[in-house]
C-alpha cells in the first residue's frame, strides 16, 4: 500500500512524514516525527497515556488516523515547556512529586494544560473530571489535583503581572 504524505505542525515546526492510510497519530508522532512522549497504553483510547493537543483541544492520539491531522496543528508534551523553562504544570507536578514511574505523566499534563486553557481557575471537582480519562497506578490523584491548582494560580499570576 502506497504511503501518503503528512503535512502538518507539531509543536511549533511545520513538520512533514510519509505514512500508511491507516497509521494512527500516535504511531506517526513516535515512528516518523521521533516524538516519544506520547505513550501507547491501552491502544484503545481508554488510559490517556497518549493524550495529545489537535487543534489546541485534547485528543486520545491512538484513536486519531495521522492522516487526519492533515494540514491541522499538534502539541505534544515536548512542545508544552523546555528543558531550560518548565511548563507551570511540569515545575508544580515536579515540585509536589507527582511522577512516579512517569508513563502515565506526559498525557495527564496534556489534559490538564488543555483544562487550564479553556479553565484559568477551576474548582478542584472540574480538575478531577478534566484529567478523568487518564489512568495511572502509581501515584495519588490527590496529588495532581494539588499540583493542578497550584499550577494554575502560578499561570494567573503570571498573566496579571
Amino acid at each position: 500500500m502506497p504511503k501518503h504524505v503528512l503535512n502538518f505542525t507539531v509543536n511549533g515546526d511545520k513538520t512533514e512524514v510519509l505514512v500508511q492510510p491507516y497509521v494512527t497519530l500516535l504511531d506517526a508522532l513516535r515512528d516518523e516525527a521521533g516524538l516519544t512522549g506520547p505513550k501507547e497504553g491501552c491502544g484503545t483510547g481508554d488510559c490517556g497515556a497518549c493524550t495529545v493537543h489537535l487543534d489546541g483541544k485534547p485528543v486520545a492520539s491512538c484513536l486519531v488516523l495521522a492522516l487526519q491531522a492533515r494540514g491541522r496543528t499538534v502539541r505534544t508534551i515536548e512542545g508544552l515547556g523546555s528543558a531550560t523553562t518548565l511548563h507551570p504544570l511540569q515545575d508544580a507536578f515536579v515540585r509536589h512529586g507527582v511522577p512516579q514511574c512517569g508513563f502515565c505523566i506526559p498525557g495527564v499534563l496534556m489534559a490538564a494544560a488543555a483544562l487550564l486553557d479553556e479553565t484559568p481557575a477551576p474548582s478542584e471537582e472540574q480538575i478531577r473530571y478534566g484529567i478523568a480519562g487518564s489512568l495511572c497506578r502509581c501515584t495519588s490523584y490527590t496529588k495532581m489535583v494539588a499540583a493542578i491548582t497550584e499550577a494554575a494560580g502560578m499561570m494567573k499570576k503570571g498573566a496579571a503581572r
